[in-house]
């Protein structure tokens, strides 16, 4: 825990001491700081402040190799109901390839947003008549991510070079582990207002994206396949659980983006009266159509470069 909280707060260490002597990255770094919003149509609103670094490392003439490097990104992150550190880092050794890692670490709180409550940290425990009973309090613990992986990433323009022809394809698979300071091998915990199903331990995560960038201001349509499948027991059968993620980005003028995002996914079809307000693990499950697609939300993001 102590080595993770190091890790994370070492981007913030340097940036703090370049600060100090003038705010300019060394000779061939370079360095983008920005600002960024995310709005949805449920109360996961999220405001950050992040700042790149790009690396040249192992950096050719070709065409597999002239975009070589390692891009780290440190960056701190708020919502309605958390706070949290980040660290991303991006290393590509050739163009097809990238070996992704990161981390964050931070705290929450509980509210009443909009009427309704917003869990940002605590347990998810089993109460009377299985209802679900949240057990935790504004910064009780620490709330933890790792994460690793590989994607493999073409573009139809390497092949067949044209502004035209930017068909781009990236596949993503890669292990997360997450974990509460306060929950135990057994019990689940909620993060950010999400469903409170979290355990902690790995998880399996991967992604398939298919885009295709234009050179106008309506600079990209993509549509982005995602999965994650938690890796330790359950007391109820696990099933893959999956997003999909209708994605337009415009470019509004040269520092500032808008990714604008239609969400679905696939969970779990419970049944019978007030299951919404029975513990995940004590539901009932409908035995002819145990999974069901449903509307996830819609996102406005937004990115400016400083």
């Amino acid at each position: 825990m102590r080595k993770t909280v190091l890790c994370l707060l070492l981007p913030f260490f340097a940036l703090a001491v370049a600060a100090e002597e003038g705010g300019e990255p060394p000779a061939g770094i370079e360095s983008t700081p920005s600002v960024f919003l995310q709005l949805t149509t449920e109360p996961g609103a999220k405001l950050g402040f992040n700042w790149r670094f790009d690396f040249p490392l192992m950096r050719g003439e070709g065409p597999l190799t002239q975009g070589n490097g390692v891009i780290l990104t440190p960056g701190i992150e708020v919502t309605p109901v958390s706070l949290n550190l980040t660290l991303n880092a991006i290393w590509t050794p050739i163009a097809f390839v990238e070996v992704v890692a990161g981390g964050r670490i931070g705290s929450g709180w509980n509210a009443v947003l909009f009427g309704d409550d917003s869990i940002g940290i605590g347990l998810n425990t089993v109460g009377d008549n299985g209802a679900a009973v949240v057990d935790g309090s504004a910064f009780d613990g620490a709330l933890w991510e790792a994460r690793t992986g590989v994607a493999v990433q073409g573009d139809l323009s390497a092949v067949f070079p044209g502004e035209w022809n930017q068909v781009i394809a990236r596949s993503f698979h890669g292990i997360r582990h997450a974990g509460y300071s306060r929950a135990g091998s057994g019990d689940f915990w909620f993060f950010e207002n999400d469903e409170g199903e979290n355990r902690n331990g790995l998880s399996y995560r991967g992604n398939l994206l298919l885009g295709y960038r234009m050179p106008l201001p309506l600079n990209m349509v993509a549509l982005l396949a995602e999965t994650d499948v938690f890796l330790h027991p359950s007391p109820r059968p696990q099933h893959a659980n999956w997003t999909f993620t209708a994605i337009t980005a415009v470019g509004i003028t040269e520092r500032l983006g808008a990714n604008l995002l239609a969400q679905f996914r696939i969970r779990d079809n419970y049944v019978g009266e007030g299951w919404r307000n029975q513990h995940f693990t004590v539901r009932d499950v409908s035995e002819s159509n145990p999974r069901r697609l449903e509307f996830f939300r819609v996102v406005a993001a937004f990115s400016y470069r400083l």
